[in-house]
């Protein structure tokens, strides 16, 4: 593959998308973003120019992609909303497919998630599976990655099950915590995503890290990690859902849907192939427990300022 090719990251300024991002220019590639969020600040000093997603105009996302080697799609969102949803998103994204194919786009790497099925009752997994087929069927060449939780400066997770450590006397985990989840740092991701944007061959990849969890054991470490170990109290999955909506309303956030209660419990976080990851979650959150949780990481929030830089610390 050339040198000088263009590399399309969608979302430089977000999270995944930033670290995908920085390894492309490490490597000398000429980088564009599209992007929602044209004003945020640019944590690349104008090295990569933006454009919108212009899902409403698909000439021009046509355009914008005009020249373009390797699209890298990170975009998606978490849960539905007033404001988004997940219906919206698989339409945007199929959007964005037509519009690289007639841009010229040679290939795509794709950000999914583990265990996707488009018969799954949960719209993000059945939505991530109608995707992966859709782009399998383009004729486009593509690599697929299947990331589980993603852990890193800027992550959600991770970050608020600190946050609520660090404030709450206990812990509350929905049923027994037993099922299972391999968090992948976002820098491996991006690692994996930048390697497969330079191959030829179709695959789809499970991106997992090296360690293991269930949550009952993920909850144990982040509290060790960070000084503030807590008594984990079980309880019916909806109570869950009661208190982390209790949780959210004083955070004018969504903390926790029914969906990825769901999801967690039903074991969709975690598979049984090899970890594609290097990046240990314990060594992690040893080397960044003095930060870790001391902000809350507010989901609404990064969609309602779109000009801010959103970092935990």
């Amino acid at each position: 593959m050339s040198e000088k090719t263009i590399h399309a990251v969608t979302g430089a300024y977000g999270y995944s998308g930033r670290y995908l991002a920085t390894r492309l220019l490490a490597q000398g590639r000429p980088v564009i973003t599209l992007t929602n969020s044209l004003h945020r600040a640019n944590p690349f000093a104008g090295r990569i120019p933006a454009f919108p997603l212009s899902f409403d105009r698909p000439d021009r996302l046509a355009a914008a992609l005009a020249g373009v080697d390797v699209l890298y799609n990170t975009y998606w969102v978490r849960f539905n909303h007033r404001r988004f949803t997940h219906a919206q998103a698989v339409d945007h994204t199929l959007r964005l497919f037509v519009a690289a194919k007639q841009a010229g786009v040679r290939r795509i790497v794709h950000v999914s998630i583990t265990n996707p099925s488009e018969n799954s009752p949960l719209e993000y997994f059945s939505g991530k599976a109608r995707l992966e087929r859709a782009l399998q069927e383009s004729g486009l060449s593509y690599a697929i990655l299947r990331p589980t939780v993603l852990f890193g400066r800027e992550d959600i997770l991770i970050n608020n099950i600190a946050w609520a450590l660090r404030r709450f006397p206990c812990f509350a985990l929905f049923g027994d915590g037993s099922y299972r989840l391999q968090p992948v740092c976002v820098e491996d991701l991006a690692e994996l995503a930048v390697t497969a944007g330079q191959g030829t061959d179709n695959v789809v990849l499970n991106a997992i890290g090296p360690e293991t969890f269930t949550y009952r054991e993920l909850v144990t470490a982040v509290g060790t990690a960070i000084g503030r170990p807590r008594p984990l109290v079980n309880v019916p999955p909806a109570a869950g859902w009661f208190l982390g909506r209790m949780v959210g309303t004083c955070m004018r956030d969504t903390f926790i849907t029914r969906e990825e209660i769901r999801g967690l419990m039903d074991g969709l976080l975690h598979v049984t192939t090899p970890p594609t990851g290097k990046t240990s979650l314990t060594a992690w959150m040893q080397r960044n427990a003095a930060t870790l949780g001391r902000r809350y990481a507010s989901e609404l929030n990064r969609r309602r300022n779109r000009e801010t830089p959103y970092f935990n610390e």
